[in-house]
């Protein structure tokens, strides 16, 4: 069995304060606020939850005995009023596995509560990609990094780059591994887990989800990131292949009746553009990925070398090298035209950009702004605000976020059986 989790600041299993009724109802909603960042002190614990100092000291206590939080016995002073115990996510407490497949590779690492990946493992694809075997992979290499860990593994989830329905988990159109529209893949994976070790403590019956990585990158910058404070949060990213998008609504992913709500990348953009894996011309998808910015450029992708990375070197040339910065507009337009026809439907308070998006707004922020407002009637009355992402890997920080979504409801389901 691995170790207890216990706090860093005291050696002995901290004493367990009687919670009332109401108090254990709030042990979901105050770990919420300790693992978005949002209560770093009891001060800010009570006050974010509109509770007494004491019920807030109960449920602290609750959390700290779970191995989920630690409350530092050293006050946080330095200002007015009565010094407040600080409170962290626990270093040493329980993890989940978090995973993300790529047009061109696997992502798999644990993650501990406040969005803190352990540093991630990447892989190629392996030979075969039929989705029995693609899931296989993905398991054995989460539980072999849990069972190796000395930190209990509670859950497992899997970012996916395609659609995935809601709540049967099914995969539509995942075009990169050729999978039949409708694979079972969340009954698939879950079949997977059950088979694998993830080492002692692990549930008997492990959690595991799947979810669209567009999604979970939106939920991780909302938690995490550059959307922290945004009410109505718009992402959209192009990573390896293709454009996502994702957007956040009072906290909350908005994913459409059936999960598939905010597929951007199929949105038109250029009608005589490039042909896109689906079928039409001139897809956001086809004409903002890193493909088509080799392709404006004149480049053909080195297939010995990832695509992003490819196209991220091109735009980051874009001040030295004309040929990279012509590039960089003439995908920049095409962004611009996506971004102003969503905002001209769902009215975000902020657009967040990431993967290659990221180094396009970095490249010709300016360009990027002036043809969203142009084309954007709320742009016109002021600027919308388009920020880089700041959550590194946020794919698996957002597979970490649905892993965690058991145990942020019900903290209690964490305790050791």
């Amino acid at each position: 069995m691995p170790h207890s989790p216990t706090s860093q600041f005291a050696a002995h299993e901290p004493r367990r304060r009687p919670v009332p009724d109401r108090g254990r109802t709030l042990l979901g909603p105050a770990l919420r606020l300790v693992h978005t960042g949002q209560a770093p002190t009891r001060s800010a614990l009570t006050s974010g939850l509109d509770v007494t100092r004491a019920t807030a000291g109960a449920v602290t206590a609750e959390l700290e005995a779970l191995g989920l939080i630690t409350v530092d016995s050293r006050p946080a002073g330095g200002g007015r009023g009565r010094p407040s115990h600080r409170l962290a996510v626990d270093p040493a407490g329980p993890v989940v596995v978090a995973a993300q497949l790529h047009a061109d590779g696997v992502s798999v690492s644990l993650a501990g509560l406040g969005g803190r990946l352990v540093e991630p493992v990447h892989l190629p694809l392996p030979a075969a990609t039929d989705p029995v075997r693609l899931l296989r992979a993905v398991t054995e290499t989460g539980a072999r990094l849990a069972a190796d860990s000395d930190r209990r593994c509670l859950g497992i989830a899997l970012a996916l780059p395609n659609p995935v329905t809601e709540p049967d988990g099914t995969a539509l159109a995942a075009l990169h591994f050729a999978w039949p529209s409708g694979t079972p893949v969340a009954d698939l994976f879950a079949a997977e887990v059950a088979r694998a070790d993830f080492g002692p403590g692990a549930p008997a019956e492990l959690p595991s989800a799947v979810a669209n990585d567009a999604n979970l990158a939106a939920l991780a910058e909302h938690r995490h990131g550059a959307g922290r404070d945004a009410r109505h949060l718009l992402l959209v990213t192009s990573g390896h292949r293709g454009v996502g998008g994702a957007l956040v609504i009072d906290g909350r992913l908005h994913t459409g009746s059936a999960g598939l709500a905010l597929e951007v990348g199929h949105l038109t953009v250029d009608p005589q553009g490039r042909r896109c894996p689906c079928g039409n011309r001139g897809c956001l998808n086809s004409e903002t990925d890193p493909d088509a910015l080799l392709a404006a450029a004149g480049r053909t992708a080195d297939p010995a070398r990832p695509v992003l990375a490819q196209a991220r070197e091109l735009a980051r040339s874009a001040a030295v090298n004309p040929a990279a910065r012509a590039a960089v507009e003439h995908v920049v337009d095409r962004l611009g035209l996506g971004l102003a026809g969503l905002v001209n439907i769902l009215n975000p308070d902020r657009i967040v950009l990431s993967g290659l998006h990221l180094d396009l707004l970095a490249g010709a922020p300016e360009r990027l702004a002036a043809v969203v407002a142009d084309r954007c009637l709320w742009g016109r009355s002021g600027r919308m605000p388009i920020v880089p992402a700041q959550v590194r890997h946020a794919g698996l920080v957002g597979a970490a976020e649905l892993a965690w979504e058991p145990y942020l409801d019900d903290p209690q389901a964490a305790a050791p059986a």
